[in-house]
């Protein structure tokens, strides 16, 4: 008995001088549970960073997108960004006055434009680290891309619908079947023959859609559509040359709303810039209204290039060729767009210069109206009378205090 006792001390004591199995378990499982909820919060905090950081690097990539819809529009139909920055950085690299060929100088016009556009693109550009900057480029030309596919894809039907309004020809253009375009169908040939030719004359049509050696259709000659009355006079190419209805048309409906395009009467002398807008920012109260494109991209002024991309545009919807491209046979997009820009900005003279500008503020007044508020110089400004007045109160204000 006294044996049996003793035993039982001594495990005791044992028991009392080491730590509990169980309790060493409990531990361990308690130090393990509370070193995964430490790694856990730290990859969430992780997770966190890498989103945050994909999506502000979408948040970039959308507004690099939503920028470059206009390069294609208003500065270069067919010339990459980096065509036009390299252009710029080789003028900043000339230590003479080195001259330059009507290329470059259409390029340098170009980042001008381009800057004036886009007017963040020369500080943003020098900040970015290199893959950035490729990574900009690469938003900003699949904006520009995208937005020249949008507006293919609009004036194809719109197209043919004026067409078939406004000639109502025996075999209508189908704005689903390109096939029924070109010169196969009288109405768009009419409208595509060029300017020295006469499409009712049967010599002629036979010979444009036989591709004879006198007949062949090239950027080097105005298709009919540019034309006001889609009629050109022989003897004064310049007479009436951008003043085509369907061109016009088109121009309203990709920079101001198809609705607009509807309201391109009178010759613009009268024209209201509330009246050409009304249906595309009729809204009722409480309703956000959809911005246009010229409005989005703060445009208040036609531009030369802007024209020339609404001639390709249209010459492309006029045509049989089913995808976009810069060469449609005998035919340069990329000279035409160029030949286009150059009348204007390459004016051979003063007088040339005068009645471009002039074609411009016709341009101006039929798509925006009549509001200058912008354009009045300081000159004029400073005649009006109330700036004349503040001028004469100021000046009798100085005269009592100099009189003896």
């Amino acid at each position: 008995m006294a044996d049996t006792e003793r035993r039982e001390n001594e495990g005791s004591t044992q028991i009392e001088g080491q730590p509990d199995e169980r309790s060493q378990d409990s531990s361990a499982a308690a130090s393990l549970q509370a070193r995964q909820r430490r790694r856990i919060a730290q990859l969430e905090q992780q997770l966190g960073v890498v989103e945050a950081g994909r999506a502000s690097k979408e948040r970039h990539s959308n507004y690099f997108m939503a920028q470059g819809r206009a390069i294609r529009r208003v500065i270069a139909l067919f010339d990459n960004v980096e065509d036009l920055v390299n252009e710029n950085d080789r003028r900043c690299d000339l230590d003479g006055d080195e001259e330059s060929n009507v290329d470059q100088d259409r390029l340098q016009v170009g980042y001008v434009t381009l800057t004036h556009n886009l007017h963040w693109f020369h500080k943003k550009g020098g900040e970015m680290e290199y893959d950035e900057y490729l990574h900009m480029m690469k938003m900003l030309r699949q904006g520009a891309d995208s937005a020249r596919g949008d507006d293919t894809a609009k004036l194809k039907s719109l197209v043919s619908d004026w067409v078939n309004r406004e000639f109502k020809p025996d075999d209508p253009v189908d704005p689903d079947d390109k096939h029924s375009h070109g010169f196969t169908n009288d109405a768009c040939g009419r409208l595509l023959c060029p300017a020295e030719f006469d499409w009712s004359n049967p010599i002629v049509r036979a010979g444009i859609r036989d591709r004879s050696e006198c007949h062949i259709v090239t950027d080097m000659s105005f298709p009919a559509f540019l034309y006001d009355k889609y009629a050109a006079n022989p003897d004064d190419l310049e007479e009436g040359l951008f003043k085509g209805r369907i061109l016009l048309q088109a121009y309203k409906a990709v920079f101001t709303s198809p609705s607009s395009a509807k309201d391109i009467e009178g010759d613009g002398d009268g024209a209201d810039v509330i009246r050409n807008n009304r249906l595309a920012k009729r809204s009722t109260a409480g309703v956000k209204v959809k911005k246009h494109v010229a409005q989005i991209i703060k445009m208040r002024k036609v531009t030369p290039r802007s024209i020339a991309y609404i001639a390709c545009q249209v010459r492309f919807a006029l045509s049989a060729v089913t995808s976009w491209r810069s060469v449609d046979g005998d035919f340069d997009y990329i000279q035409f767009w160029r030949t286009i820009v150059d009348f204007f900005e390459k004016a051979p003279g003063r007088e040339a210069n005068r009645r471009a500008d002039k074609l411009l503020e016709w341009w101006t007044r039929k798509v925006f109206g009549r509001s200058h508020r912008d354009d009045v110089s300081s000159t004029a400004k400073a005649n009006m009378s109330v700036n004349t007045l503040a001028r004469q109160r100021a000046q009798r204000d100085d005269a009592f205090f100099d009189s003896p």
